[in-house]
């Protein structure tokens, strides 16, 4: 009978060892995937930023693209248009 007790005993050891050593492994490639998520994150907030800022530049250039020359030179480089004569 102690025997089987023994037996027993270190079965479920082995048990709890092995799932100890899957809960490891399991947190670790978590913690992994959390790290890729945190990077990921990050660079999309920094191109959040320089697409707000980019927006913002191209709002002004709107607002005060009106002026002459701002258009002659968009006409000129963009359009490829020249001026008669």
């Amino acid at each position: 009978m102690a025997l089987k007790m023994k037996k027993a005993s270190m079965f479920t050891k082995i048990v709890i060892l092995a799932l100890t050593l899957y809960a490891v492994v399991n947190l670790v490639s978590v913690r992994g995937r959390v790290s890729e998520a945190e990077a990921l994150s990050e660079e999309l907030q920094q191109q959040v930023t320089e697409m707000t800022q980019r927006n913002a530049e191209l709002e002004y250039q709107i607002a005060h693209g009106g002026d002459e020359e701002k258009i002659e030179e968009i006409a000129r480089n963009k359009l490829g248009l020249v001026l008669p004569g």
